[in-house]
């Protein structure tokens, strides 16, 4: 073979190579791209605010559902201010040099008791409200029904599994 189709032939399996190399690269990151989506969709909760779920409605409707909104966690606030009070007492009980478990688990009853009292009272009002809209505003609304996820954790940041708790002193289990 001569010296030009040894050239040719070596410019045509660089050409191939790089243009293997790119679609690799290519499928890698797409691939790494969709399993980050997947997974963001299968996560709880919500990442945007209220505020910024309500700005892609109608004024109108924002305001509608604002003001019920404001009207629902009004009503609810004295439940979890309940719920936090329970909660405090409860630490406060845990830290005393006289430990009294069941004192303490009965705050802790009542506390989760409170909270949920409110969340049924914000989610309630929140049916209510979603009944009232047309269905485009229902579905793009209907997602504040989802908590809102911390945001003292990055989105990517992998939720930390809930630890084994130690047996309750006189519980069989």
């Amino acid at each position: 073979m001569n010296a030009r189709v040894l050239a040719i032939a070596l410019a045509v399996s660089v050409a191939v190579n790089l243009f293997a190399v790119a679609a690799g690269v290519t499928v890698m990151v797409g691939q790494a791209k969709v399993e980050r989506q997947l997974e963001q969709a299968q996560r709880p909760g919500r990442d945007r605010s209220m505020r910024e779920v309500l700005a892609t409605v109608d004024p109108e409707v924002r305001d509608r559902v604002r003001a019920a909104m404001r009207a629902s966690a009004q009503a609810a606030r004295p439940d979890f201010e309940d719920a936090r009070q329970a909660r405090r007492e409860a630490v406060a009980l845990s830290q005393a040099e006289a430990f009294e478990p069941a004192a303490v688990a009965t705050l802790l009853q009542r506390s989760r008791e409170a909270e949920l009292r409110g969340r049924a009272r914000l989610e309630t009002d929140m049916v209510a409200v979603l009944q009232t809209l047309a269905p485009e505003d229902r579905k793009t609304l209907s997602v504040l029904m989802n908590r809102r996820r911390n945001r003292d954790r990055r989105p990517t940041e992998p939720v930390a599994e809930p630890r084994p708790q130690p047996p309750v002193a006189g519980e069989k289990g």
